[in-house]
């Protein structure tokens, strides 16, 4: 289905869930320009809400994610009170003028959290910022998923859940630290569907310690049999010098990068033959859902949740670490929990870093989204692109007909490659970035 070529896939790049990446933000942009960008939000715009909990039961190895174990109740109770000290500054600022239209969930692992906890945590937000009506989702680790967990998302009136699988492997679990058999899977289905969640999504992964393509075949087809609306099936990324806890996987054991790419291709392929569309490079759904439909109809985006059909331009992140992204600047909270507290406990915004997009970034933003999400852009505002974009024309990967860029069907496995030739930021950096494939 797809021709392996080595040479374009030996610089990693990043994943583009935003332009500029966050490789690119810097200390300076802060709670000042938090504060700027929410008093200028007009009456009526669309805002969606990113909370994040950054707490786990456990912690896996493979995991990138900023997060920290659950097993102080103390420190639990300290962080959700300066999340909820947050929230009402963020409420406070934007008086009522935003159309909250989502509010996702993630983590770490959201429940972490008692499920009385996190309800009471969920209509705080729903009061302050009037959005009873507001899409939620929720990412849900199911080891520690119960009945309970399930009963609270069904009465809340959850839209969507993701439930982080990976894989469904016994020995490959056992080398990422995350065993969770398939039954338990698939109670944490059952208990989904009986609550009236309508839309499942599972995060699954390839390119793991000691994975075979029999290995991903096995747990893609255990997966489609569960019947979840989404699949977002990545590669994992092996960068122990950034995330420590990774280097107690065995670096040895991971498949090479033509293994990783002929993985890549038989879940495309595996998940194409079993009726789900494919979404951009990565994710998959059934015809019927709605990231399904943006795809279709050409309104798919691609935000920090990845390949979304959220349509809102501004993303307000709560808690610590979260990224707020507004057309002109994308802008962080502080990372380290203990600082964040401290920064809302004296009531201050805890953004602490970020960056400006001039009109330049956001034109180069606008056609990479537009190549990552719908393969093809218009590149009339840009210089001549055609020698960055050789190795891929001489291939027959992209046709550039004057200013329009459009992707062939073989290109999927390598569209990040092609995003990074329009970022102005980039240069080879292996140690920074995930494999492109």
């Amino acid at each position: 289905m797809w021709t392996y070529h080595p040479e374009l896939l030996e610089t990693a790049v990043p994943r583009y869930t935003s332009y500029p990446t966050a490789a690119e933000f810097h200390d300076g942009p802060g709670a000042a320009d938090m504060g700027a960008a929410l008093d200028a939000v007009a009456e009526g715009t669309p805002v969606s809400l990113y909370v994040h909990i950054p707490f786990c039961e456990q912690i896996c190895w493979y995991c990138g994610c900023n997060t920290g174990a659950a097993n102080r109740e103390a420190r639990l109770a300290a962080y959700l009170d300066a999340l909820d000290a947050e929230i009402a500054l963020v409420a406070e600022r934007l008086g009522g003028r935003a159309r909250v239209s989502r509010i996702a969930f993630g983590g770490g692992s959201p429940n972490a959290l008692g499920p009385l906890t996190f309800l009471t945590l969920a209509h705080r937000i729903q009061s302050l910022f009037d959005a009873r009506t507001a899409e939620i989702s929720v990412e849900i680790d199911p080891r520690g998923f119960t009945r309970q967990w399930a009963g609270m998302l069904g009465a809340l009136g959850v839209d969507r859940v993701s439930l982080g699988v990976q894989t469904l492997c016994e020995p490959v679990q056992q080398a990422i630290g995350r065993v969770q058999p398939p039954a338990m899977i698939a109670q944490a289905m059952e208990w989904l569907r009986l609550a009236g969640v309508g839309s499942i999504n599972f995060d699954l992964m390839y390119g793991l310690p000691g994975q075979e393509l029999s290995d991903l075949a096995a747990t893609l087809d255990e997966a489609c049999a569960m019947a979840p609306d989404r699949i977002a099936l990545f590669g994992y990324a092996h960068v122990p010098h950034l995330i420590p806890r990774q280097r107690r996987i065995d670096a040895t054991a991971l498949p090479d990068p033509r293994a990783r790419f002929a993985q890549a291709a038989a879940g495309h392929r595996l998940l194409v033959d079993r009726g789900y569309r494919a979404i951009g490079f990565d994710h998959f759904a059934k015809p019927g859902d709605p990231l399904a439909m943006a795809a279709y109809g050409g309104t798919l985006r691609r935000n920090f949740q990845g390949f979304t059909d959220d349509a809102a331009d501004i993303l307000i992140g709560l808690g610590a670490t979260a990224i707020s992204s507004f057309p002109d600047r994308i802008l962080q909270a502080e990372k380290n929990n203990g600082r964040y507290r401290m920064i809302v406990d004296a009531g201050r915004l805890p953004q602490t870093r970020g960056l400006f997009r001039n009109a330049e970034d956001r034109l180069r933003g606008r056609v990479i989204e537009q190549l990552l999400c719908q393969g093809k852009a218009d590149l009339s505002n840009l210089p001549d692109m055609r020698v960055r974009l050789a190795p891929f024309i001489t291939r027959n990967l992209v046709r550039l007909d004057g200013a329009s860029l459009r992707l062939m069907p073989e290109a999927l496995p390598y569209a990040r490659a092609i995003a990074a030739c329009f970022d102005g930021y980039r240069q080879p950096d292996v140690r920074r970035f995930s494999n492109a494939i």
